[in-house]
């Protein structure tokens, strides 16, 4: 889905202004056009063009939005992860599509973001309701090379995308029990010694 579909926006123009306050006001009218986005999302540019040396954004999700894994190689774009409210899982890739390792980013915590380099496949997915986070990456903005979409993952509205998320959230639900019952078997075993 192209950034600027008109019947279904998914991205709220910057505004106007050499100094732009970023307000309560702004974010919640994303928030709420988020739950209104049949894509769950709702991006608010505050760069003013497409072509930007460096792109920053306010990302509003909500849970079941499935942001296809990519990397940002050709051309090499870093991009950093900042948790406003809410919770995000994110998620690392192998070159091959095996999940590498996840974290969890949450505001008020150790963790509360992100910094990827170019060359990392990786996702994120929204695990509270109006989860906030804010974006910033180099531009500028081409949509037929913004993102290196693997062969392994559906694109965003292909079929079998939904399918994905759920398998991903699966084998991330499987291996976080495992690891708690690793956990819960060390704990034992110092226990009885």
């Amino acid at each position: 889905m192209s950034e600027d579909n008109k019947d279904y926006p998914t991205a709220v123009a910057a505004p106007d202004g050499d100094i732009v306050p970023l307000t309560l006001t702004m974010v919640g009218n994303l928030l709420a056009a988020s739950r209104e986005s049949p894509r769950k999302r709702m991006l608010q540019r505050l760069h003013k063009s497409h072509d930007a040396t460096t792109h920053r954004m306010f990302n509003a999700l909500q849970p079941g939005t499935y942001i296809t894994p990519h990397r940002h190689l050709h051309p090499t774009k870093c991009e950093t992860i900042m948790v406003i409210s809410g919770s995000v899982l994110f998620v690392r890739f192998t070159e091959d599509g095996e999940i590498a390792d996840h974290t969890l980013l949450q505001p008020g915590t150790e963790t509360f973001g992100v910094d990827v380099a170019p060359h990392v496949y990786h996702t994120y997915v929204a695990l509270k309701p109006d989860t906030l986070i804010f974006e910033v990456k180099d531009g500028p903005y081409a949509p037929a090379t913004d993102k290196d979409i693997p062969a392994w993952a559906p694109a965003e509205g292909e079929e079998g995308a939904e399918a994905y998320m759920l398998d991903m959230l699966k084998g991330l639900a499987e291996r976080a029990a495992a690891q708690a019952d690793a956990a819960k078997a060390q704990d034992k075993g110092a226990d009885e010694q």
